[in-house]
This record gives structure tokens, sequence and C-alpha cells, in this order.
């Protein structure tokens, strides 16, 4: 059996499962949900009827382009990839608002099956797509409503958790999704699974902010302008090999976040209200800028259930997201590391990617 599994390339693995499927299916909730809100919610205020469509039409297939870009990180046959397709629409409708965990789930089990099967008989093109539709389509309507179910339930007491105590709530959800952010799995899909919005999406983005602003700054002598535009709207993660050599230079960020979380939800009540995927992106492509602007004007459905409702933002809304987002972690993170280096624990050159 282990030969076997070796043969097709079913590696039961944290990393395979845990790392390369979660961060594989943010690129595809990424590519269909996400751009499909800004194309969309752009066309809302601007009047464009052509975007409005564009973007509903992306965000239409985000079960399908979930499940593809797991496929694809598994490394799945090419049937077997594109029957993919007809279990994430599955997964993710019977899901409901928890559908992106069940896609995961579900996703990978088919996917796994449908390897298993794939290019073993002479009539491959009916066996294979058959196995993986079959599985991934029956267990969508068998455990995709509990799992949708579990994840929304779980992301409400995050949710209502935050509004009941804001201060130390701030605190958790900031730090936490901040350190998801910079390690190798994937914040944004975490955020999306457990439908974050609200105060803990401000939260969340003021963690991810810490992070990736944190490191741009800090890292700036070593990296120059390359390096603060590649963390600032790329990612911290090109920091984790640095971070494993001297796991120091990481303390700055997680306290930066652990300051401007609290900050974002106890005096500016910064709310993420745009689509979940949105706080966990921080600067990323100022994504998670964007579903905050969003979330004012047109409210995401997960956000909408929640009570969640279209706001005109104020002077003092815009100065909390400038704030947060971008100032306070440029000036309090490189503070704080430069404490560090004062004492030995940094270097200069600890950073340098």
């Amino acid at each position: 059996m282990s030969d076997y599994l070796k043969k097709k390339n079913i590696e039961i693995s944290l990393k395979r499962y845990g790392i390369d499927a979660l961060s594989a299916m943010a690129q595809g909730l990424f590519c269909s949900l996400l751009i499909g809100t800004i194309i969309k919610t752009l066309g809302q205020q601007c009047g464009i009827k052509m975007l409005v469509d564009i973007g509903t039409y992306a965000m239409a297939v985000s079960g399908p382009a979930m499940a593809v870009a797991i496929g694809y990180a598994l490394k799945a046959d090419p049937m077997v990839l594109f029957s993919l397709a007809a279990v994430g629409y599955a997964a993710n409708a019977e899901g409901g608002a928890g559908g992106p965990l069940a896609v995961l789930v579900i996703a990978i089990v088919a996917c796994e099956f449908g390897k298993l099967v794939s290019k073993e008989t002479r009539i491959d093109i009916l066996v294979t797509p058959a196995v993986t539709i079959t599985i991934g389509v029956a267990l969508a309507k068998l455990i995709a409503p509990p799992i949708g179910t579990a994840a929304n339930a779980f992301g409400l007491v995050i949710d209502n958790a935050t509004k009941l105590q804001p201060f130390w709530m701030g605190i958790a959800v900031s730090v936490l999704v901040g350190v998801a952010l910079t390690l190798p799995i994937s914040s944004a899909a975490i955020c999306s699974v457990l439908g974050l919005t609200g105060l803990a999406g401000g939260a969340a983005v003021a963690g991810c902010c810490a992070q990736m602003i944190g490191f741009a700054v800090m890292s700036f002598k070593e990296n120059r302008l390359g390096g603060l535009i590649s963390q600032g709207l790329g990612t911290s993660m090109l920091q984790m090999g640095n971070i494993i050599k001297n796991p120091r230079i990481w303390l700055a960020p997680i306290i930066t976040s652990a300051i401007t979380g609290p900050i974002a939800t106890c005096v500016f009540h910064l709310q993420m209200n745009g689509a979940p995927i949105n706080s966990g992106m921080g600067t990323c492509g100022l994504c998670g800028q964007i579903g905050i602007w969003t979330g004012w004007i047109a409210p995401s459905e997960a956000a909408i259930a929640r009570g969640a409702s279209a706001i005109s933002p104020t002077a003092f809304d815009w100065l909390g997201l400038i704030l947060i987002c971008f100032v306070l972690p440029a000036v309090i993170c490189p503070l704080i590391n430069m404490v560090f280096k004062k004492i030995g624990w940094v270097k200069d050159s600890d950073m340098k990617i």
C-alpha cells in the first residue's frame, strides 16, 4: 500500500493538506470571490454594469476555483483536476457560510480517491471523473452542511467574544492571525473558513499589517526599496527563513500586533465587513484595506448575516484605517526592534532576504 500511494503521489501529511492545500485554496478564493468582490464593488460605485456582471460571475465560481486549486496543490492528474470543479461547487453550496472549510475537506478526499483510480483502467475517461465526482458530491451532501455550520458557529463565537471583550480578543485575534500570515500557512484561508468579519476582522487586519509593514520598515536598511515593497505589499512570509535562524526578530511584529489590535477594536472600532478572506490579507495588494472600504459601502453576505450594514465612513474611520494599517506598524515595530538591537538580540544582517 505504501508503494502504491507513493506511485500515485498521495502523501498523507500535515504539510500537504494543512499548508499546501490550504494555501492553494486561498489563491483560488482570491482569484474568484475576492477579485470578483472588488470588481463588482467598483462597478457599483462607478455605475458600470459591465464591471458588476464581471464581478458577479467571478464570485459565483469560488467553489470550483478553490477545489481546482486544491487539486493542483495535491498534484492531481488532469482528469481528477477537472472533475474537482463539480465537487467544489457542490461542497461550497452545501456548506453555506462555512463553505470554504467544506470545500477544503471534501476536495482533498475526492482528489485523493480520484488519484487512486486515475489511469488504472482502459476506460479512465469514465472511471476517474465518475469516482472523483461521485465521492465528492456525495460527501458534500452528507458532511458539508454540518462542517459549514460548525465553522460558522466558531466564527460567530469569535465575533461575539470580540464584541464582548474587545481589548483581550483584539490582542488574541490580531496576534494569532498575524502569526499565521507570516507562517507558511494561509491566514487568508483561515479567516475565510471562519467567516471572520466585523471587529474580529478589523483586529485580524491589524495583526497582518503589523507583520507586513513592521518587517518591511524595520528591515529597510538591509533590503532597501525592493524589500519594502515585496514585504509591505507582498508577504512577510519572506522572513520565515530568517525567523528560523533567529526567532527573536519576530518579537517586534508580534508585540506590535498586540498593541494595534486592541487600538483597532477599542479606539477606532475598526470593522472589516468585506469578504472574510480580506481579514487575513493585510496589506497584500492592499486587499485588507480594500476589504474595509468595501465593507463600509457594500458589506459582504457573511458580514450582513452577522448584523453589518453599509455606512458612510467619517474622517475618524479613515484615520483609524490609515493609522492601524500603515502608520502605527511603521513607527512602533522599528522602535521595539531598536531595543532588541541594543540588548544584542537582533543584528542588522538578521533580516536580509
